[in-house]
Order: structure tokens, then C-alpha cells, then sequence
């Protein structure tokens, strides 16, 4: 077999070979040139046949006993699937490895993967839970805003994001605010799930719509809704009909959990609920839109969709004048134009601030939320107006969805349970349940508070071009590009 090492990193560091961790008889020849350091001799060695390596899998369960290469072989014949190498080693990192060795070689990018790393990485936390066909991870910088002085607590918040100026700008943010500090309330909290289901005419789509909306029917369907979870607790239902269709919202609380999958399971039992007094109806999709998950929708914006958070603070005026560098009445001038005019001229549903999305980004990333959702994360309108004599700014977020848990999904992972433990929030709030990720969610909203206040003064300070251009170009972001991409067409060349 020959020896798959994979050099890593600027240095031309050599990463170990992946051992097995079987039992002296199932070390294979390349585990055993591995550990005695004998590679040469094991380059001399060719791959057992197909059949052999066959028999052996079929006949002890694994393939941990056989060689990098007489595992590709067998992947590549069908005997194992692509996705479930890992559980054939019995060892996570060296599947991944394997996989690595596969795909490399079928897409002619194998010296691209030695720069996407894989080692010492704890995949069991990934594998049927966060990710398929794993071949590496990607390392993103964390940097650090803070502290923020949120409702009387002081957070250091972590931000994980590739644009330069961003944690810079978010933490001059916080620093104009350690003095008056920011209130916070979660004044809603419901994820929603809107599945679509059809009936043979419009007349028994309203007869159902009607039915549901009656108080005794809705406990029936609530019931059964309840019955899938501990912590999943059906709020209300919003139906809307179109033809003979019906679009049911569901709305839940989830606990500390984003909720998503049990908004799905309690919604499938609470249909099976209804066709029970409807056997006409049709469950086209438990999806039908009107959720609305991952997609700009008006309906996230007016009703809201998982936290609905505001926050606010007063800033004194030698705050904004000696730390922000712009005056309370510019800020308020510019606030007006830009986030509530200028959204309005460009049609914005939700998008009446500055950079809401970027702060929610950074923080989705650092504490493993999903990202697609910060299409509806993100919404939000900031608000400026003059405070006591004219010479205070009073500024406010209210951000009516943001989507956000502290268990299930990436929050497991290592390093993005170390940012949920930085922040005090870490898994499920056993005394009260739902309170980390309620917690979370106001201080993602904080956060945006003070991202606004910052890039709003920038703004108004005429600062914005220079900041960015001091923090965000580097000479290392102009590396050489490379690319195995050759297009037909000629390219233009200047004349």
C-alpha cells in the first residue's frame, strides 16, 4: 500500500498517518509500517486483491484491518458506501482522511486539500448530526466584542467573521455603551412551522379552516401537537386559504432549542390529528412556505418567528461626541435618511438598519446556529431620536425573529459550545427551560445595538471609507490565485 501523508500548513508540516486502533491482529501492513517507521517497506507492498479485501470485511465487520488503499478499493467496487466510511474504520478521522484521498484523486485536487485541515477534530460530535461526506473543517477567526453591558451583566461577546472593521467597529460600540448600558426584553417567542394541505374544493378547505380556528378544536389539535415533546408547547395556529388550499402556521415554544424539528414532529401529529375529521385532506408538504424558514417573508417581519427581541439605551451626548465622534443630531439626521427613508425607497421588508445581518452572521457562526437563517435573524429597525434636553441619544433594535437555540445542531460542536460557555449560556437551562437561548437571543439583539450605534456614527463622521480601508486590506488578502478552471474563450486582453 502506498503511504497517504498529507503535508499541511506554510511551514510544509508533515501531519502523522492515522492508526487503527484494532488489536494486534488486525494492524494492518500500512498501520504496522506506520508505527515501526518502516515506510519504504510498505511502498514495496502492493494492495491485496479485490476478494481478499472482501472476504476480510465480510468476515470481521470492519474494514479498520485493511489499508488506506484496499478501502478505496472496495468503496470504489460498492462494497462500502462513500458516506459510511468512517463507521467502516471504526475510526472517524481516518475515514475522513480516506474520503479526502477519494475525492482528491477523482477531481484532480489533491494538493488543494492539504490546506483544508482535518486532524484532531472531534467528529463523532459531527457524524448523523451536523455534516455528510466530511472531508475537513474550516478554521474562522474569532475576535472578541466587549464588554457589553447588557441589562446590568457584562458579556464579552465572540464574533466569527472574515470582514475586517467589523469586531473593531462592533466593540467601539460597546464602549460608548459601558456607561448607560442596554435594557432588553424578549417580548415573543414562537418558532413556527406552515405546512399546505389540499382538500377536493373550496368549500371543504373552509369548512377545515373554520374548524380549526374553534377553541375546543384547536386544544384536540394542540394535544396531540404536545404529545411529541417535553418541551415543545403549540401557542397558537394562523390559517390562510387560497383555492382549496390551506396554509397552517404553527406556532410553539421549544425550550432552549432552536425548534425546528420539533415544530416538524408535533405538526405531523397534530395533521394525523385532523384527517382524523377530515379524511378528504391532503398533506402536500410539511413545508408549504408560510413557515416561512430561510427566505425573505413578510409574514417573519409582522408576526415574528422564534425571538422576537427589543433592546435600547440612552447614550450621553459626551459619549456620542467623545467616543463615536459625531453629534446626537447628525446620527439622528442620518438614521432617518439611510435606515428608514432609504430602506423604504428600496422596498425593505425587515432591513430598516445599518448591518444588522453582520453582528447576527458573526454570532450565528461562533455559536453553531444555522446561518441560512439569518435571512429572517437579520431583520430589524433601528431607531434614533433625541433624549431629555435634546442633548441625549435614545436608540432601539427591535428585531422580531431571530432564530436562534442553545442545544441540537452545531451548538455541540467543541468550539462553538465554548463560545455558548463564554457567553453563560452553554446547553439547556435546567431550573428554567427556554431561558439560555431566550439570553442568547437578547444578546444578539444588544450586540446589533451596538454594531448600529458604531457604524451609524462612522457614517455620520464621514469615517467609513478610511476605517475600512485601515482594518480591511491587508497585503496578505492579495495572495496569487490559482485555479484548475481553464475557460474555452479566450480572455479579453486592454487596448
Amino acid at each position: 500500500c502506498q503511504t497517504e501523508v498529507e503535508s499541511g500548513g506554510p511551514a510544509g508540516r508533515v501531519d502523522k498517518p492515522v492508526q487503527t486502533d484494532g488489536s494486534v491482529e488486525q494492524v494492518s501492513r500500512h498501520d504496522r509500517a506506520v508505527q515501526t517507521g518502516d515506510l519504504q517497506e510498505e511502498e514495496e507492498v502492493h494492495p491485496r486483491p479485490l476478494e481478499e479485501c472482501v472476504a476480510i470485511y465480510k468476515e470481521k465487520g470492519s474494514a479498520g484491518s485493511l489499508c488506506d488503499a484496499e478501502v478505496r478499493a472496495l468503496v470504489r467496487a460498492s462494497y462500502i458506501p462513500t458516506y459510511q466510511i468512517e463507521k467502516a474504520v471504526g475510526d472517524p478521522e481516518r475515514g475522513v482522511g480516506i474520503r479526502r484521498q477519494i475525492v482528491g484523486q477523482s477531481g484532480d485536487f489533491t494538493d488543494a486539500l492539504t490546506q483544508l485541515p482535518y486532524r484532531n477534530y472531534d467528529y463523532s460530535k459531527v457524524l448523523g448530526a451536523c455534516c455528510e461526506n466530511v472531508i475537513g473543517y474550516v478554521p474562522m477567526p474569532v475576535g472578541v466584542a466587549g464588554p457589553l453591558l447588557l441589562d446590568g451583566r457584562l458579556v464579552h461577546v465572540p464574533l466569527a467573521t472574515t470582514e475586517g472593521c467589523l469586531v473593531a467597529s462592533t466593540n467601539r460600540g460597546t464602549r460608548a455603551l459601558l456607561q448607560c448600558g442596554v435594557s432588553s426584553r424578549v417580548v415573543a417567542d414562537g418558532m413556527t412551522r406552515g405546512p399546505v394541505v389540499r382538500f377536493p374544493s373550496m368549500t371543504r378547505a373552509s369548512e377545515a379552516m373554520l374548524w380549526m380556528q374553534t377553541p375546543e378544536n384547536f386544544q384536540t389539535m394542540k394535544d396531540s401537537f404536545d404529545s411529541t415533546s417535553r418541551y415543545a408547547r403549540l401557542t397558537k395556529l394562523h390559517v390562510r386559504i387560497a383555492g382549496r388550499l390551506l396554509f397552517i402556521r404553527f406556532v410553539a415554544t421549544t425550550g432552549d432549542a432552536m425548534g425546528m424539528n420539533m415544530l416538524s414532529k408535533g405538526t405531523e401529529m397534530s395533521l394525523k390529528t385532523v384527517q382524523q375529521h377530515f379524511s378528504d385532506m391532503e398533506v402536500l408538504s410539511l413545508s408549504g412556505n408560510f413557515c416561512s424558514d430561510k427566505k425573505p417573508a413578510a409574514v417573519n417581519w409582522i408576526e415574528g418567528r422564534g425571538k422576537s427581541v427589543v433592546c435600547e439605551a440612552v447614550v450621553p451626548g459626551h459619549i456620542v461626541t467623545s467616543v463615536l465622534k459625531t453629534s446626537v443630531s447628525a446620527l439622528i439626521d442620518v438614521n432617518i435618511s439611510k435606515n428608514m427613508i432609504g430602506s423604504a425607497v428600496a422596498g425593505s421588508i425587515g432591513g430598516f438598519n445599518a448591518h444588522a445581518a453582520n453582528i447576527v452572521t458573526a454570532i450565528f457562526i461562533a455559536t453553531g446556529q444555522d446561518p441560512a437563517q439569518v435571512v429572517s435573524s437579520s431583520n430589524c429597525m433601528t431607531l434614533m431620536e433625541p433624549w431629555g434636553e435634546g442633548e441625549d441619544l435614545y436608540i432601539s433594535c427591535t428585531m422580531p425573529s431571530i432564530e436562534i437555540g442553545t442545544v441540537g445542531g452545531g451548538t455541540q460542536l467543541p468550539a462553538q459550545a465554548a463560545c455558548l460557555d463564554m457567553l453563560g449560556v452553554k446547553g439547556p437551562n435546567e431550573t428554567c427551560p427556554g431561558e439560555n437561548a431566550n439570553m442568547l437571543a437578547r444578546i444578539v439583539c444588544g450586540t446589533v445595538l451596538a454594531g448600529e450605534l458604531s457604524l451609524m456614527s462612522a457614517l455620520a463622521a464621514g469615517h467609513l471609507v478610511r476605517s475600512h480601508l485601515r482594518h480591511n486590506r491587508s497585503s496578505t488578502n492579495t495572495a496569487p490565485t490559482t485555479s484548475n478552471f481553464h475557460p474555452s474563450r479566450p480572455s479579453c486582453t486592454s487596448s
